[in-house]
Parts: C-alpha cells; sequence; structure tokens
C-alpha cells in the first residue's frame, strides 16, 4: 500500500498549545510506518493510524523530552504491539533519524525487537519540508501580530530557499533542488540555551511553562531600551525607543535587588534575545546567498506567537520589507516526516533523497548524453551525404 495524498488536509480539532495537529489521508487506507527524530532536547514521532467510523487515515505527531526517551520507546513499543496483533507475520522496520538515532540506536533496536534504519538528519529536514509545503494545504503561513496566520500559496516552483531549523542549537541551510542542499551557517544560541538559562534563573521545568510565562512578562523591567539612553527615539538611525539597546541590561546595575525582577519578565527577555539573534542571523545569510524565501522550522517555535511576531518583525526590519519570514504548522516534525517519506512505500510520493531518484537523475543524464551523440552521428553523417 502507498501513501495517496489526493485530499490531503490537516484536521480541526481543538488542541493545546505547541501541539500539532494531525494530516488527514482520506484515500491512504492503511501503511505500518513509524518514524523518530531524536534530538539534543526532544524526540519527535510520526505514525499512520485509522480511525473507526472515518475515511481513509491519518498521519499522527506526538513529541517527548528526550531525557525521557524510555517514555518515547515505550510509546513506539505500544504501536508496534496494535500493528503486530494485526499483522504478525510482518518484519516491522523504525526509520530514525537525529543525532539520538545513532546516540539510542541499540536502546531502540533491543527494546523494540525491530530493524532500525538511521537516516541522514538534514536530508530528512528537507525531505519532510519539501512534502509539507508542496503537498498539504494551508500548512505555511506569515504572521503579524495584525494578521496573525496569513496563509501562503503552494509555490509552483519551491526552489530555492532556506531553511532555520531551530532545536537545541540552529542549523541555516540554504536548499536549490528537491535533492540539493548544503548547510551555510548556524548557531549555537537556539533552543536549548533559552531552555537553559531560564532553567537556571526561573522555577519553570519545562520549555512549555517557559513560553507560557514569557507571554504575562515585561522585558522593559530587565532590557535596557533606546529611551532609556535618549530618552526618546533614535529616529536618525531608524532606532524607535522601544528598541532593545541591551539584553538583560538593567539587571547589572548597582544597588538593586535582583530579587525585584521577575520569572515572567526574564523569560520575555530571553525570549526575544535568543530570538532577535535568529532572525538577523537569518537575514544576513539569506542577503549574502540572494535568498528571497525563509522557512523556519524547530521546536523551539510551537506555535508560539511572541517567537513567530519577534523573528518576522526582524526579517521584516534587516530586509526593509523585501523578505518574509515563513513558518509551518508542523514545525517541529520536518526530521521526522522526512524519515517518514523515506519508507519505500512513501518515496514515490515525496520530493526525497532516495536511491531510485538519484537513479532516476543518472538515467536522465545518460539518455541526455545518447541523444546528444546521435545527434553529432547525424549531423556527420549529413555533411558526408552533402559532400
Amino acid at each position: 500500500m502507498t501513501m495517496n495524498l489526493s485530499g490531503a488536509s490537516i484536521c480541526d480539532e481543538e488542541l493545546l498549545q505547541g501541539e500539532a495537529r494531525d494530516i488527514q489521508l482520506p484515500n491512504t487506507e492503511h501503511i505500518s510506518q513509524i518514524s523518530v527524530d531524536v534530538g539534543g532536547s526532544l524526540a519527535k514521532v510520526v505514525y499512520f493510524s485509522r480511525r473507526t467510523g472515518t475515511k481513509g487515515g491519518r498521519l499522527n505527531f506526538r513529541k517527548f523530552e528526550t531525557e525521557k526517551i524510555d517514555e518515547c520507546i515505550a510509546f513506539i513499543g505500544r504501536l508496534l504491539e496494535e500493528s503486530r496483533a494485526v499483522r504478525p507475520d510482518r518484519d516491522f522496520v523504525i526509520k530514525a533519524t537525529g543525532g539520538g538515532a545513532h546516540l539510542y540506536y541499540d536502546r531502540l533496536r533491543n527494546a523494540l525487537n525491530a530493524t532500525i534504519e538511521k537516516e541522514d538528519e538534514m536530508e530528512c529536514l528537507i525531505t519532510g519540508l519539501n512534502f509539507l509545503i508542496t503537498e498539504i494545504p494551508f500548512e505555511v503561513f506569515s504572521y503579524s501580530e495584525a494578521d496573525p496566520m496569513c496563509f501562503e500559496e503552494t509555490p509552483e516552483d519551491p526552489f530555492p530557499y532556506m531553511l532555520v531549523n531551530i532545536g537545541s542549537g540552529v542549523s541555516i541551510l540554504k536548499v536549490t533542488s528537491a535533492t540539493t542542499f548544503e548547510r551555510i551557517s548556524g548557531t549555537s544560541l537556539g533552543g536549548g540555551t533559552l531552555w537553559g538559562l531560564l532553567s537556571l534563573l526561573t522555577g519553570a521545568k519545562t520549555f512549555d511553562e517557559m513560553l507560557e510565562a514569557s507571554q504575562d512578562g515585561d522585558n522593559r523591567n530587565v532590557d535596557m531600551l533606546v529611551g532609556d539612553i535618549y530618552g526618546t527615539d533614535y529616529s536618525k538611525i531608524g532606532l524607535k525607543s522601544t528598541t532593545i539597546a541591551s539584553s538583560m541590561g538593567k539587571v547589572f546595575k548597582k544597588n538593586v535587588d535582583k530579587r525585584q525582577f521577575k520569572p515572567e519578565d526574564i523569560s520575555r527577555s530571553l525570549l526575544y534575545m535568543v530570538s532577535n539573534n535568529i532572525g538577523q542571523i537569518a537575514y544576513l545569510n539569506a542577503q549574502a546567498h540572494g535568498l528571497k524565501r525563509i522557512y523556519f522550522g524547530g521546536c523551539f517555535i510551537r506555535g508560539h506567537p511572541i517567537t513567530m511576531n519577534t523573528l518576522s518583525y526582524a526579517i521584516n526590519f534587516w530586509s526593509k520589507g523585501t523578505i518574509k519570514a515563513l513558518f509551518l504548522r508542523h514545525e517541529g516534525y520536518l526530521g521526522a516526516v522526512g524519515a517518514f517519506m523515506k519508507h519505500r512505500t512513501s518515496r514515490r510520493n515525496s520530493r526525497s533523497f532516495t536511491v531510485s531518484e538519484q537513479l532516476a537523475q543518472k538515467l536522465e543524464k545518460a539518455a541526455l548524453e545518447v541523444t546528444l551523440a546521435q545527434d553529432t552521428l547525424d549531423v556527420v553523417a549529413d555533411d558526408d551525404d552533402s559532400s
């Protein structure tokens, strides 16, 4: 059974903040496929399931903290048990990507009693993104406070583009075709940085708690603004009085009781700091490589309004409105989706790095060379006839 993507749509059930909606595939009856992307902070699982009373099936998305990897493995084990009850004679394959596919390989194989096939992390990211932006309607959107979710039309030719994948760290990839990409930059200041600092400075225990706290915070209580230095805008160089001049700049002042700084304010300040830094690095790379389309992915974003607005503002500010930041409704699952598409039953439907596709390219090149050679022989033959 192969995936039939006709009629694919994103499900509309209400979910908690940061959770990803399932993707309905009404014309795909059943495919026993599971993939997992294990990063430094989170493990993401994608799998296919059917629901009683509905046509076809759906892609499901779940995430776990990597430090609780045994919970993730137990969840996959339950999925395998259900599949084995239906098809006890089948050998099941789990596609695994991310650093954890190597770090936890033995644990996955032994606990699940299944074949674990490791897939390249960057290839999976691109394959997953290509699938989502070309095959799933209402997946890609831009964000602003005035227009929170403005959906983008599916581009006829999605290439070239730049992917800024924000996980524990940040990787920036330039993608020029379905099978051609290069990592052009990155930074160690990513989601793991924010998570680590807020763990030290606030009482929050999970990343979701930290993001929730930032919504109630006021960064002006801890950040030094342009207005704090000039008393007004610095309009000559385009800086508003509310522009952050120094992140956490008010904290260092003498004779200030550090206990007066609220965790909510610190959370918002550091979220701005990390997001603004990523936004500027992204813009500089887009400018250097002449790219006009920037996708932001990774579980750092989680559909969080402040994060998306900060990234959008940074790209719009530095590009003077010539470039838009683009987001995805499944931004944290690009690698897991890409690994899922590596299963043989999915390959022909995806813009994927597969042996068959590479072979097709070679055959196409060989056919072109034969055609050129034949044209040359025809020309020579014509010359001989004319003489």
